[in-house]
């Protein structure tokens, strides 16, 4: 797989103030943000074993999108930036990186 054709990726972690809040103002917003730029969920919350480091009970969150490219346009978009209002209420963002896949 060349650069051109490497997937792109999207790793977020956070730590929730307010379930609710947060499950019912910003993930019903991601989702369709997610979905409107190619993207879909490899990791969304679920279990996980800290292997190293404190487990601090952080939420991590996986997307992958069929390039870079897109992976940058879902994380700088309009649509993305109305659901990452309601995420800052809710949530503290840890880390939120845009990766480009092995290619």
């Amino acid at each position: 797989m060349s650069e051109a054709t490497a997937k792109g990726y999207v790793y977020v972690e956070v730590e929730v103030l307010d379930p609710e809040g947060y499950r019912r103002e910003y993930m019903s917003r991601s989702g369709p943000a997610v979905a409107a730029h190619g993207g879909r969920f490899l990791v969304r919350g679920g279990d996980a074993e800290v292997m190293n480091g404190p487990d601090d009970g952080r939420r991590r969150v996986m997307l992958e999108f069929d390039s870079y490219e897109r992976a940058l346009e879902f994380a700088r978009s309009d649509i993305y930036a109305e659901a990452k209002v309601h995420r800052d209420r809710y949530a503290k963002v840890l880390r939120f990186v845009v990766m480009r896949g092995a290619g």
